[in-house]
């Protein structure tokens, strides 16, 4: 436990220096936030969790204080590789679809095929495919990834403490730490954002953390809390299918159409926003947390997703796809003084 706290400790601290220290190479480099429309903030915050969360989980375990194990060594060993693969995708366009089979065959690698089977097995990489996707979506506003990131590590460390999984709860532990040194420098206005590396190695390491700690466990049952852990990230990604395919636009181009972006678009501040989605998703990883640990009813999780529906049934209201405007040909007559007027259409952040 001792080490725990040292290594979460330092993990944040460490995290919070090196982004900022990344910050002008990754400018120069060309690493920066490429959805953003008014300022390119540098992904240096991603490469800094991902840096420093291996760092510190493979210090512990050369050291014998806090050894990981044989499957979660691995695990680490795939996350960082999704993390890599996502690294390309800062620097380069790199289509979705390669991100989508890049996580899904490095979450197969270190699926518990003898205790899940085969079939089981491939669910579960399946969900952790979708749990990373669904962390890299909700980096479309500054501090909500991270905030998301945070409070699902704690309630995924939570569950996995309770199966006594002391490598895979301190790796989490670590991780919730380096996340809450990057929100330092990602809270609205952000000076560094996540990107695809540092999202996609959270989201995976969250959502192989959920599987593991639910190996012998109801399958239904476990389907329910792995959804409640994840409950944001799922309303998110169903708002932003149903709201591209009402509006007849392509699923895989980018769109101001998120949760984050329907709320500013009612009124409400960046900051709010976030602290608002924060505790709507703590509210799902409460639950699932309470009903792997057998305090709540298996039902529980339901009421998530009925919560869940409910917010994107009242968002998906929220106007986001404005047509433009038609031009108008303005006619002057001879002699008059000429008046330009430069129409410029509302610039959205992380579209």
């Amino acid at each position: 436990m001792l080490y725990g706290i040292a290594a979460a400790t330092t993990a944040l601290l460490l995290t919070a220096v090196l982004a900022a220290l990344l910050r002008v190479p990754a400018r120069r480099l060309g690493l920066v936030e490429r959805r953003q429309r008014q300022r390119r903030v540098p992904v240096s915050g991603g490469l800094a969790v991902v840096l420093v969360t291996s760092l510190v989980a493979v210090t512990g375990d050369r050291t014998g204080w806090a050894p990981l194990g044989d499957g979660v060594g691995r695990l680490l060993v795939a996350a960082a590789a999704v993390a890599g693969l996502g690294l390309v995708a800062d620097v380069s366009r790199l289509k979705t679809g390669i991100l989508v089979v890049g996580t899904a065959v490095a979450a197969a690698c270190v699926m518990p095929y003898g205790d899940l089977g085969v079939l089981g097995g491939l669910l579960g990489a399946g969900w952790v495919t979708f749990a990373a996707l669904a962390l890299r979506s909700l980096d479309h506003a500054d501090g909500l990834a991270g905030t998301v990131g945070v409070v699902t590590a704690f309630g995924v460390g939570a569950c996995v403490a309770a199966e006594l999984l002391d490598g895979l709860a301190v790796l989490l532990s670590v991780l919730a730490a380096a996340l809450t040194g990057f929100l330092l420098h990602n809270w609205p206005p952000a000076r560094a954002a996540l990107g695809a590396c540092g999202s996609l190695f959270a989201g995976f390491l969250l959502g192989a953390g959920g599987v593991y700690a639910r190996v012998g466990h109801d399958p239904l049952e476990s389907a329910g809390v792995l959804f409640a852990l994840v409950a944001l990230g799922a309303a998110d990604a169903l708002l932003v299918v149903l709201s591209r395919r009402l509006a007849g636009r392509p699923l895989l181009r980018g769109a101001p159409d998120h949760l984050a972006h329907r709320l500013r678009r009612l009124g409400i501040t960046a900051q709010g926003a976030v602290v608002l989605l924060g505790l709507l998703a703590s509210c799902g990883v409460l639950a699932g947390v309470l009903v792997h640990m057998g305090r709540l009813s298996a039902q529980a999780p339901l009421w998530a997703a009925g919560a869940a529906i409910v917010i994107v049934l009242g968002l998906l209201r929220v106007p986001v796809h404005v047509p433009r405007r038609p031009s108008h040909t303005v006619v002057r007559q001879p002699g008059s003084p000429t008046s330009t007027q430069v129409g410029t259409p509302l610039r959205v952040r992380n579209g």
